[in-house]
């Protein structure tokens, strides 16, 4: 991202102190519309209620991105199919949630991805996102087989909106089981979507949909009036139900 940020930087505005942040619906469809700021857990939660999130290396300033389009999973569209139907009904897998945010964190940081060189979890981007754990904002679902974590997810939480951020498996569908969790415990509480970002063909197989910018934004404006889960999750369950 470094070269690109070099030869956009004209064209993009720096934040000031405030929380202020460019119309996310007048950005590029690539979605870089920022630069700079803080990762303050204020900036951060204006940030995702605008439909703006930060992403960025480790040589970069902060840069904040609203793509067109938007990739978003809603409830109840999970895909199974029967190969993992199989792996649900085994038991092979137990899921838990905001039992080790700092842990599930850590590996999306650390784990190794395909074509990927480090990560765009730097050490402060880390420190804020637990934070915003701490504040009850974030939250992590933990797949466990014979008692080690081997996959899961986090993301934050406003609204009736999951804003997920990154996702890790040590072992085959250790993720995918984390997802399924998810849809299932947040279609249950009424929730809209999980917005997803970016896309992925891996996420679009497993249900999630392509929508413009100003469909997502709209939609984001409002889950936003809806009541928040906020604090820990850490009564939320989830057992696989076969049919």
């Amino acid at each position: 991202m470094a070269s690109m940020f070099e030869e956009e930087t004209y064209l993009i505005p720096p934040l000031g102190m405030s929380y202020s942040f460019p119309n996310p619906r007048l950005a590029s469809d690539e979605g870089l519309l920022a630069y700079g700021g803080d990762l303050s857990s204020n900036r951060l939660l204006t940030a995702y209620r605008k439909g703006i999130f930060p992403w960025f290396s480790h040589d970069d300033p902060i840069l904040w991105w609203s793509p067109n389009p938007r990739l978003v999973l809603y409830a109840g569209q999970f895909k199974l199919r029967k190969s993992f139907k199989r792996v649900l009904r085994s038991g092979r897998f137990t899921v838990k949630f905001d039992h080790a945010f700092e842990e599930v964190i850590n590996a999306c940081a650390t784990i190794h991805r395909e074509g990927q060189k480090g990560s765009w979890l730097v050490p402060q981007m880390q420190e804020a996102y637990i934070r915003l754990h701490e504040e009850g904002f974030a939250h992590s679902v933990e797949v466990y087989q014979d008692g080690k974590l081997v996959g899961g997810l986090y993301g934050i939480a406003m609204g009736k909106g999951f804003f997920g951020e990154s996702m890790f498996s040590f072992v085959n569908d250790a993720s995918k089981v984390a997802l399924k969790a998810l849809s299932d415990v947040l279609g249950a509480k009424g929730y809209d979507f999980i917005d997803c970002q970016m896309k992925t063909d891996h996420l679009v197989s497993l249900g999630a949909q392509v929508i413009s910018r100003d469909r997502f934004l709209d939609e984001l404006e409002l889950t936003l009036q809806k009541s928040s889960d906020l604090g820990q999750w850490h009564h939320f369950a989830w057992e696989y139900k076969d049919g």
